[in-house]
């Protein structure tokens, strides 16, 4: 890859600020672009592979796209990537409420980036997994469903840990560990 500068499609400006917090030492530039990109149904796998092959189509060059999952293992793997919408209608407490009579409130953070070298081209998937609990919510609520995800081991969630401390250990930084390695293949090809 000769070109330092990647797009990552989002709108969300705290994810765009973790990811260039993570890959600030790649040598990498992150532009990002806001697309309209419909959201297919499926697995996170095929949600990622499709949102990054339509943005490559509309950027007509290389990107990276993420998607973000919240997998409770009580619902067998739910609300999975319908977060964002289950979190919308529901709420940190609704969340918590759906897990009412389980026997566990075991969780698991899911983050996959696709990247495509362009237009035509099959999008690569990296993926990064942080395991935890669904708690009651603690800490800041100013990023998503962070106030009710404890990571596992540590006694905090992802809202009640300093960025330096959540960005050496969440999905998404497993994720662009990932990624990073993929890209510095690409500049040494």
């Amino acid at each position: 890859m000769a070109e330092s500068k990647l797009i990552f499609v989002t709108g969300n400006p705290m994810k765009l600020e973790e990811v260039r917090y993570i890959l600030k030492e790649a040598d990498m530039e992150i532009d990002s672009k806001d697309l309209d990109i419909p959201e297919l149904q499926g697995t996170t796998e095929e949600i990622a592979v499709e949102k990054c092959r339509r943005a490559a189509e509309l950027l007509g060059g290389p990107c990276i796209t993420e998607d973000t999952a919240l997998c409770f293992e009580a619902l067998n793997g739910l609300p999975g990537p319908y977060i964002k919408h289950f979190l919308k209608e529901l709420g940190l407490d609704g969340l918590n409420t759906l897990l009412i009579g389980f026997p566990t409130t075991a969780a698991y953070a899911l983050c996959t980036f696709a990247y495509s070298s362009g237009p035509g081209t099959e999008p690569m998937l990296f993926v990064g997994r942080t395991d935890g609990k669904i708690v009651p919510p603690r800490g800041p609520g100013k990023f998503g469903w962070n106030p009710i995800f404890e990571v596992e081991g540590t006694g905090k969630t992802f809202a009640e840990m300093s960025d330096a401390e959540k960005n050496s250990i969440s999905h998404r930084f497993r994720a662009l560990e990932k990624l990073k390695v993929h890209l510095r293949s690409l500049t040494h090809n």
